[in-house]
């Protein structure tokens, strides 16, 4: 049987842990308030652009750009994780998910832009090519700084082909590792990243039909096409790997609380089941001690 001095040192510990998870879980709470609000607000403005993109997709112009031409070459891997852990599985899933995809390839095919420690150790360490490897992504990262990413990408002729992989933000209870492909630029491609970024229902919800943001137009492009679509379509995908950094770190936090809130639920749990054990080893011993004195007391007589 423990002893009285081994229990109670275990309750203290759990006790010590609950304290540093209860903060733990008070610092995501706020992180994923704000993060949340971020992702969501630019729900709109990251739907509308590639509303545009997807728009533009219909004028035969496009159709000779390169980031819009189905061509041989390597495929960029936006691998989107956090930097650190106890975050439950929100790393896990995303590295699956993207490993799931590389598999689908060729080894020498991939190239692995990681943002965020856990998925380029992960990868790196597995010997994949890595275009980038970038740690200490901050929650206030700016659509700027993504733009140094995207101008990464584009600028290596050997790549015809982007995916990104990141968790999307669904509720604070959910999310869900996702893949979308960004390069070469489709209708169908631009639809389905639209339709993930846009909620069934809510004030950040679509206007009108779902058929009035799928009907291709026709643009008169000046000067030239080509001066235009240098500009426009780079920052159209750095708008979709922006907003998939954005869904991601949101998704990172709201995981990351409720872990340590079921962190804290659990320490609380052992604590008290360590304290009745505490309790009863303690009267085993005081009514052991009764019976030594009482015994003795009835051998003097």
């Amino acid at each position: 049987m423990a002893s009285l001095k081994s229990i109670k040192l275990k309750i203290q510990s759990y006790k010590k842990t609950g304290t540093v998870t209860h903060a733990m879980e008070a610092v995501s709470a706020v992180k994923m308030r704000k993060s949340q609000e971020r992702a969501l607000g630019s729900r709109a403005y990251a739907a509308a652009a590639l509303t545009v993109l997807e728009k533009l997709a219909g004028t035969a112009d496009l159709g000779r750009h390169p980031l819009m031409r189905v061509r041989e070459g390597k495929t960029a891997v936006v691998v989107v994780t956090s930097d650190k852990g106890l975050a439950g599985s929100l790393n896990s899933g995303v590295i699956r998910k993207a490993e799931t995809f590389v598999n689908s390839l060729d080894k020498k095919d991939a190239v692995i832009f990681a943002l965020g420690r856990r998925g380029g150790d992960y990868f790196a360490s597995r010997g994949f090519e890595m275009g980038l490897n970038k740690t200490n992504v901050s929650d206030a990262i700016s659509e700027g700084d993504v733009a140094e990413i995207t101008k990464l990408i584009i600028e290596r002729e050997d790549i015809s082909s982007v995916v990104v992989v990141y968790q999307n933000f669904i509720s604070t209870f959910e999310q869900t590792p996702t893949v979308h492909q960004i390069v070469p630029i489709t209708p169908l491609n631009a639809r389905k990243i639209v339709e993930g970024i846009r909620p069934v229902k809510g004030k950040y919800a679509p206007l009108g039909t779902p058929e009035s943001s799928t009907k291709a137009a026709a643009y008169t492009i000046e000067p030239d096409a080509d001066s235009v679509l240098a500009e426009l379509l780079p920052k159209l995908i750095n708008i979709a790997i922006f907003h998939a950094i954005l869904e991601n770190k949101s998704s990172e936090h709201s995981a990351r609380m409720v872990a340590m809130k079921s962190a804290t639920d659990k320490a609380k749990e052992m604590a008290h089941t360590l304290t009745r054990r505490f309790n009863k080893v303690r009267q085993a011993a005081i009514t052991r001690e009764v019976s030594e004195i009482t015994s003795g007391i009835e051998a003097m007589r």
